[in-house]
């Protein structure tokens, strides 16, 4: 146990010093095994925080994102947080103004984010496959940038697909309705 927890400690670190020492703009940290964001990478990456763009948190288990995250990380363009235990984002998630997509796929969410409906830059969002029955249509209309909403595999309530459809100017990804059983 102490050897893999070792090994996966191991793997973080090395792939924190590769974005940090070619200066790329990608930090890769999926399939981690990461409950949290490791505290230790903020002091490690300071020197290139601002050059990081796109951030995979994808297939961990995570359960929330901090704000420290995201403010430190304010230049972020695209961020996948696929395959987690998150069920809600910290209000700061309105400061990423360069965020253009954001895969939340896979993950505990019963209603649609709303921080992400304040970030005016987002193009695509994704959430297929949560728990989400809800959607604020009038919010998701203003989202003058989006271009995609997907929101396959969702318990999204008949008449709220109704209601939404003809108000949003953007693709909007649902499962097809099942069918309702004859009695």
């Amino acid at each position: 146990m102490q050897r893999r927890m070792g090994e996966a400690v191991a793997r973080v670190a090395r792939k924190v010093n590769h974005t940090v020492e070619n200066k790329t703009d990608s930090l890769d940290l999926a399939n981690c095994k990461l409950m949290t964001f490791p505290v230790g990478i903020y002091k490690a990456m300071r020197s290139v925080t601002e050059g990081i763009h796109h951030i995979s948190l994808a297939n961990n288990e995570l359960k929330s994102l901090t704000s420290r995250f995201v403010t430190t990380f304010s230049q972020l363009r695209e961020l996948n947080l696929a395959g987690n235990s998150l069920h809600r984002l910290p209000e700061e998630l309105t400061s990423l103004l360069h965020l253009r997509a954001i895969n939340l796929s896979r993950n505990r969410f019963r209603r649609f984010p709303e921080p992400l409906a304040a970030v005016t830059s987002l193009e695509t969002i994704d959430l297929e496959e949560n728990e989400i029955t809800e959607l604020p249509a009038e919010q998701l209309a203003s989202m003058a940038s989006l271009r995609s909403l997907n929101l396959r595999a969702n318990p999204v309530a008949p008449e709220l697909r109704l209601l939404v459809r003809p108000l949003v100017p953007f693709d909007l990804l649902l499962s097809p309705e099942e069918p309702v059983p004859e009695a």
